[in-house]
Order: C-alpha cells, then structure tokens, then sequence
C-alpha cells in the first residue's frame, strides 16, 4: 500500500471493530501473529510493517510522528474510522503520538513493554546501534537484542521464542533499521494520554527496556489504567507470554 510515498506492508484479517496493530523496533507485524489470530475471529486486525522496517519501503525523514502519520493515512486508505490501538516498544510512542495527533481515530490503548523517552544514554546508545547495523549489519546487533531483551527464563525455557526473535532482527534491513534506531534516539514524550481513553499497559517483570516502573508510572498519570506485569517475561512481550497477552487482549478489546 502506497502511504505518504512509501510501499507499506499492509495486512488486514477478520471482520468487526479495528484493531489496529503496532509493532516495535526491531519487529514486524509478524510480532502479533498469534494475537492477530485469535483477534481476527471477531475483529478487523490491521497490521502495518512501519517504513523502513520488514517488508516495507525506506524513506527519508523517519520519526515517531512519520510513523504516527502514516497510521492515520492507512486507516484513511482501508475507510476505517477508528481503531483500537495495540502497540510494543518504540511503537508504544508512536501509538501515543498517534493518539494525540489523530484523537478521533483512537478508541482504545493496549501498550505491551511500554518505553519513555530516551534518556541522554539511551540515545547515544541508539546512535551507536545505527553505526554498527551501517558497518557491520544484524548479525553484529541481534545477539545483543536476544541477550538484553529476552529474558532468562524465556531463553532458558522456550528457546524458540529467542530464535524467533533473532531471525524477526537478522531480516531486518540494515539502513531501514538504522533509521529507525536513530528515530528512537530523536523521539520526545508525546505527552499525556487522554484519561477517558481506556488504557491497558502489560511488561514484563524482567523487562530491562520497558520497566514496569515505566508502565506505573503512565498508569498513576492516567488514572484509570489496567496494568499488568507478567513474572518471568522480558520485552518482546507478546512472544514471551503469548497465551498471557492474546488472553489479557481480547478481554480488554
């Protein structure tokens, strides 16, 4: 799908209120495969492979509200109205950006591994991250992703999903994900979300990107959260918990 000049990867399953579905750096919309699938029986799930990541095109200019645009132009381009909103990682500023600038689109927020801002540490190390994927590609970065972001007892006891995690990174285009690392090191706070917005915010105990203190802390902002910390998990949540998620997901959509 042509969005704001770039080729898209686009996929949109089932019938019923849209979710739309959004994945994180790193990620795909294959991040929500199992989610999607139990979904999809009574929702129209969109997903969409953000520009510059999976199978979508490259461009210049990325940024957490680029990516919060195109959201809005793909519900444009499929008629959708509105949409509830589930997003991972990086995508969790991009949904909130998109909350706020496109508030009328939003029904409902579900943010999985939920990050702030970047500190000044965290963007230097997303700025170095870009250097290594433009000199050495993912093979030199997924390691580390697996390592830091999978937790212990994940890798210890569904390898699986480690190596899932692995491959979702080592496909990634080199320039497209560096791109995106340095959108994550520009990206600000995209402020407060809507307290009459229903809010869902689910991490991982052993989460060290998106801490659960992140979570609480958007949740005693808001007022009216759900939050949940699942024991055991790290960041790529949807994958380390899926049944928790999937299950968490249809109650609260």
């Amino acid at each position: 799908m042509k969005i704001n000049g770039t080729d898209l990867a686009v996929e949109v399953d089932g019938s019923g209120p849209a979710v739309l579905l959004v994945h994180g750096l790193g990620g795909t919309g294959n991040f929500y495969q199992i989610q999607a699938d139990a979904l999809a029986s009574g929702h129209q799930v969109i997903r969409v492979d953000a520009a510059g990541a999976g199978r979508s095109g490259l461009r210049d200019g990325i940024t957490v509200e680029s990516h919060a645009d195109d959201l809005a132009a793909v519900l444009d381009e499929l008629g959708v109205e509105s949409a509830a909103v589930v997003a991972h990682s990086m995508g969790t500023l991009v949904a909130r950006s998109f909350a706020a600038r496109y508030p009328g689109k939003v029904t409902a927020l579900a943010l999985l591994g939920a990050v702030a801002e970047p500190a000044e540490a965290g963007r230097k190390a997303q700025h170095d991250r870009a250097a290594v994927l433009r000199s050495e590609g993912t093979a030199a970065v997924a390691p580390g992703v697996v390592a830091n972001a999978v937790s212990e007892e994940t890798r210890r006891e569904r390898p699986e999903v480690a190596a899932f995690v692995r491959e979702l990174v080592m496909r990634q285009d080199p320039e497209g994900y560096a791109r995106n690392c340095e959108a994550l090191a520009a990206a600000t706070d995209p402020g407060p979300i809507d307290p009459a917005l229903p809010l869902l915010l689910v991490t991982g105990a052993d989460d060290k990107v998106g801490a659960p203190a992140v979570s609480e802390a958007l949740a005693a902002a808001h007022g009216k959260a759900t939050v949940e910390i699942l024991p055991g998990v790290g960041h790529w949540t949807a994958l380390e918990a899926a049944a928790e998620v999937t299950s968490l997901l249809l109650k609260f959509l």
